[in-house]
Parts: structure tokens; C-alpha cells; sequence
């Protein structure tokens, strides 16, 4: 089958040759991969645009393609590794903060100088254009240069609170649902018009899929109220929703939230939602997910970046991952891959046991039963 083919058969609820499969890397490991694999294209991290030639997502046989627009382009700052601090074109300054493992070292970056943190300021703010054209070349290449043959995402999954918080601070704006709402109300604005803009343009443009989302769960709870989510956030997310299916009523939306958040299920479901990603088994079950809502809602990621790959055995990769496709995966409906960006401290076996597990696996002998 074609990438693309076998994205939509599975999220069709069917069952393609094999899973589809999707990974994203963290600039360091990349550097690993790529000497591993003897690549020698440029560009070779960003997995959201950039210039990326996508070589690595293509040397690995993966089935979708990321071409991002909007605040979480912040994150990898071109240079970044190379200072301690900047600001971004938000105003928001983030830190860079180094790591160590068994591996090397990295770098992370963390907001830290909120430029709504004063009252006063929101009065005066000005979001970013979404509107500049140049915003867009990268995405207009990729669906050029790769749509025949990969599905194509296009990224905003900071699309309200994550952005929202780094522009006012995440204690003050936790504050605010609760003494401010109209204060919180005009932050979120800020973020959501703008990623509204954005992932309107990018369905125009001829996307596959838009992928939104924020984190609003932790380990074993939320972050926030399910009655606050469903204040603030699902009204923004359902005219979201409906806006980007109005333009391509065969667009998928995809939904991302690390933690735990099953009590907003219900109302994904009921505004629109197509995806549910990266399903972090720590915190969410995956036989679960399926049972209870595997008729409304596919399924994206699920193996595990806070145990197995990093820390578990070759073995022990490859029995996660036939569970995986055993249970979220039976009749199709699951795209398959890590929980996040693959880190510096996953070994290269342990990475070599899931790609290769997830493509050699023909579907005809996933016999398991939920």
C-alpha cells in the first residue's frame, strides 16, 4: 500500500497491510540515527519543516509527514543549542537547559519570561500576523514534493493553553479561570485566533490532517477541572473543529494531551475529534481506550518513552509493541509510535526493535483477541 492508503485505511477503521507508523526525534537523537543509518542530508531534525528533506522518516519507512505552523515552533529555535537563553517572536523567552545521558548530553528548552505576566499588558498585545505568506512555504513544499505518497499533518498541538500559559505565566493563568475569567478569556483569545488562522489556512492548502491539542493532563490527574476545560476550552475547540471540516469535510483531527484525561473523552467525541494522541500507557490504558471508545475514536502513539524504550530490553520493546497492535490496532484504527520525540537516552536496539517489529508485522497474523 501507499503511506497515505494505509494511514486512511486504518483510520477508516479497517485494516491496511500493516499499522502506520509515526516518529519524531529530539535534535540529539537524530544526530544518532542519522550516523547509524550513514545518512548524509542536511535539515535532518526537524521532523515539522524547516527545509527538511524528511530523510530520516522516509529511511524508515514511516507513513506520515509533519509540517508545522505557530507558537510550537518555539520550541527548537534555529541555534538554540548554542545559547542559554532567547526570545520569540511571541515575546515569550525560553531557557535552554542542559541534560545528561548515558549517551551525551542535550539540551531542552523551557519558557520562563512571560510578557503577559503584568496585568497591563494585555491591553497593549499584539499576536503574531498569521496571516504573512512566508509562514507557509515550508507546508506548500511538503504537500507538493510528498502528498501522492505520505499523509500529510499540519501541526498547531499547542493551540490554546499550552501557548496561552507561556504568554501570561502557568500560575497566573491557572488563577485567572478562577478570579479572571475575562482576563483568561482574552489571553486564550490571542492564541486561538491566531492557531484558528493557521490551521484554516493549512486545510485550505490540502493537509490530511490538523493535529490540535494541549497538555492538560499529568501523571494521574488533570491539570485542570473537566468543568474549566469545558469552559474555556471546548467552545474555542468545537468552532475549531467545525471550521477546519467545513473547509475539507474529509480532514481528520487528531487531539493531543500527555497525562491523563479520560473524562474529556465524551466530549472530544462529541465535537468532532478523529484522533486521540500519543496515548501514554502509563497513565491511560490502552485495552481501555479501545473498548470503550475504539468505535468513535483512532488512536496515535502509545509506546512507551518513560520505561520500555528507554529502559526496558529489545524484548521487551517487541512484546509492547505486538501488544499494542494487538489491542488498540485489531481492525484497524491505531497509528502507531512513541509517546514523544524519541530522547537521547533511548539505546539504538531498543529503537530498532520497535521500527522493525512495527513493519515487519504483517496484520494477517495479529490473531489476538481483546
Amino acid at each position: 500500500m501507499k503511506h497515505r492508503d494505509r494511514v486512511l485505511t486504518a483510520l477508516n477503521h479497517e485494516t491496511p497491510d500493516r499499522c502506520p507508523m509515526q516518529i519524531s526525534f529530539t535534535p540529539e537523537f537524530a544526530e544518532r540515527l542519522q550516523a547509524d543509518l550513514q545518512l548524509k542530508g542536511r535539515g535532518l531534525h526537524n521532523p515539522h519543516g524547516g527545509g527538511n528533506t524528511y530523510e530520516l522518516e522516509r529511511a524508515l519507512d514511516e507513513d506520515m509527514l509533519l509540517t508545522s505552523v505557530g507558537w510550537v515552533n518555539g520550541y527548537y529555535a534555529p541555534g538554540y543549542q548554542d545559547v542559554d537563553a532567547y526570545t520569540d517572536e511571541w515575546g515569550v523567552t525560553w531557557k535552554c537547559v542542559e541534560y545528561t545521558t548515558r549517551f551525551g548530553n542535550g539540551k531542552y528548552t523551557e519558557p520562563f519570561g512571560h510578557p503577559l505576566a503584568d496585568d497591563a499588558a494585555i491591553e497593549k498585545y499584539r499576536a503574531p500576523d498569521p496571516h504573512r505568506p512566508e509562514l507557509y512555504a515550508e507546508a506548500a513544499r511538503v504537500i507538493r514534493e510528498f502528498k501522492n505518497e505520505y499523509w500529510i499533518v499540519g501541526v498547531t498541538p499547542t493551540t490554546i493553553f499550552e501557548s496561552a500559559w507561556a504568554l501570561r505565566g502557568y500560575d497566573r493563568l491557572m488563577m485567572d479561570f478562577l478570579l479572571h475569567p475575562d482576563l483568561a478569556d482574552r489571553v486564550l483569545d490571542f492564541t486561538y485566533q491566531y492557531h484558528l488562522a493557521v490551521t484554516q489556512q493549512l486545510v485550505e492548502m490540502g493537509v490530511d490532517m490538523g493535529w490540535l491539542g494541549d497538555d492538560v493532563g499529568a501523571q494521574q490527574a488533570m491539570l485542570i477541572s473537566p468543568a474549566t476545560w469545558r469552559k474555556f476550552f471546548k467552545p474555542r475547540m468545537a468552532h475549531l473543529i467545525a471550521a477546519l471540516k467545513q473547509i475539507n469535510p474529509q480532514v481528520k483531527v487528531a487531539y493531543h494531551s500527555d497525562g491523563t484525561f479520560y473524562p474529556l473523552l465524551p466530549d472530544l467525541i462529541e465535537i468532532g475529534l478523529d484522533v486521540l494522541n500519543p496515548i501514554q500507557p502509563a497513565c491511560m490504558d490502552p485495552v481501555r481506550l479501545k473498548k470503550e471508545w475504539g468505535d468513535a475514536l483512532c488512536f496515535w502513539g502509545s509506546i512507551d518513552l518513560q520505561y520500555t524504550l528507554p529502559y526496558g530490553t529489545p524484548a521487551e520493546v517487541q512484546a509492547e509493541v505486538q501488544a499494542r497492535l494487538n489491542t488498540l490496532g485489531k481492525d484497524g484504527g491505531l497509528i502507531i509510535g512513541p509517546t514523544h520525540n524519541v530522547q537521547l537516552d533511548v539505546p539504538l536496539e531498543n529503537f530498532w526493535a520497535m521500527v522493525n517489529t512495527i513493519t515487519k508485522t504483517d496484520y494477517d497474523t495479529v490473531t489476538e483477541k481483546l
